[in-house]
């Protein structure tokens, strides 16, 4: 696609905007007291508006190299949806981060699940994204195939149900997501206490963001000169979390919305803060997003769940970036529970997934990128996902 402003608009405006199931599921709970289940979004799909802000960010922009990083799967898809990344000026970069939780999962988390799946009386229940990704030697939709009892659920209490149906398996949810499925997945373990439901478990590999986002911004591989923050995991934690972002690296944020005109918005604020050596966390998405959050969520979630450190695919092992559960819930933590052997872990062979959540190159950029890695055939997670970064590229190119 070419630098033409309104043609790329339209191919953007004529796709389905709908976002991805569980993040949105997941927001549309948090903020469940918010307007915008009634509100117009006409004028945030205005193609007038839209050009007018391209236009601006083009003259703003000039000659300068300005690196973005997104940090949520649903921005990475929408930026691809909309040809956005064609149609800014020529040094604008928009890079893709560590916003896809089934992208960052690690290969040891994956073959941990397996081997669960393999254990005599053990079902192992998860998201769609996660059958397909590869561990070191399977992965659950092979261990399916193979007469496992693997079984993808939309939600967490789809698992909590299965177990409730099927009380002579050990039904084992896979929590994998950031702060906005949380509370979620939290409250199903303080339903299954509250009913003496014993045959449920949860294998949490849950992530928060802002630990991730501070690993980036030490990465001395990565130049990031603004970030557009994730707007549905703010909805649950509000913008407290990332004001280290700016007080501390002098790099902006900005929250933001899905549509066209919220992420033309976002980049154009994060653009004029970088120009102008401003730097500041700031909320563009004030339909959705309460600069407090959300603390009923996330109280249920805290009652639950507890910081731990945490293994993210390209990034390493990251402090207090995990969530464990508590020991007052051990009896519904999979991993306390259940001991198994876990094989030797192996990374894909030329796969650099592990550089692409990092933002120090972009898929096109990996060797297997469309040849040896498609998504009917993927060797690494960011092409699995539907909100993989890989598999954005590769469906908008």
């Amino acid at each position: 696609m070419g630098h033409d402003h309104t043609n790329a608009q339209s191919a953007g405006y004529s796709i389905d905007t709908t976002a991805h199931q569980h993040s949105t599921a997941a927001a549309t709970t948090a903020s469940a007291n918010s307007a915008q289940h009634d509100m117009d979004l006409s004028s945030f799909r205005d193609p007038k508006l839209a050009r007018e802000l391209i236009d601006r960010i083009h003259r703003l922009v000039g000659n300068r190299r300005i690196n973005l990083m997104e940090v949520c799967g649903t921005h990475t898809v929408s930026i691809g949806r909309y040809g956005f990344r064609s149609i800014m000026p020529e040094g604008l970069r928009l890079l893709s981060g560590p916003g896809c939780p089934v992208c960052v999962t690690a290969n040891r988390d994956i073959d941990h699940a397996i081997a669960l799946a393999r254990t005599e009386g053990i079902m192992v229940a998860t998201f769609g994204d996660m059958m397909r990704v590869p561990g070191s030697t399977s992965s659950l939709a092979a261990e399916k195939s193979a007469g496992r009892d693997v079984r993808i659920v939309y939600s967490p209490l789809d698992a909590l149900e299965l177990a409730t149906e099927l009380p002579d398996r050990n039904v084992i949810f896979m929590g994998v997501g950031f702060e906005t499925t949380t509370p979620a997945i939290a409250a199903c373990v303080l339903e299954a206490a509250s009913r003496g439901i014993e045959n449920f478990s949860v294998f949490c590999v849950h992530k928060t963001t802002p630990p991730a986002l501070r690993a980036i911004a030490n990465d001395p591989e990565t130049t990031i000169d603004g970030f557009i923050l994730p707007g549905h995991v703010c909805t649950i934690t509000g913008l407290a979390p990332f004001q280290f972002i700016a007080r501390e690296f002098n790099i902006p944020g900005v929250v933001t919305g899905f549509e066209p005109v919220d992420i033309l918005t976002g980049i154009d604020r994060l653009v004029e803060m970088i120009i102008s050596g401003t730097p500041a966390v700031e909320n563009a998405y004030p339909r959705s997003v309460r600069d407090a959050g959300n603390p009923v969520a996330r109280s249920i979630a805290e009652k639950v769940f507890e910081p731990c450190s945490a293994t993210w695919r390209g990034l390493g092992e990251i402090a207090h970036s995990g969530l464990c559960i508590r020991e007052d819930y051990a009896r519904y933590d999979a991993r306390r529970r259940f001991a198994v052997e876990v094989e030797p872990t192996r990374e894909p062979h030329g796969c650099r997934c592990g550089d692409v959540l990092r933002g120090v190159i972009a898929p096109t950029q990996c060797p297997l990128f469309g040849r040896a890695c498609t998504p009917e055939h993927p060797v690494g997670p960011c092409m699995v996902s539907s909100e993989g970064s890989c598999a954005a590229y590769f469906r908008y190119r």
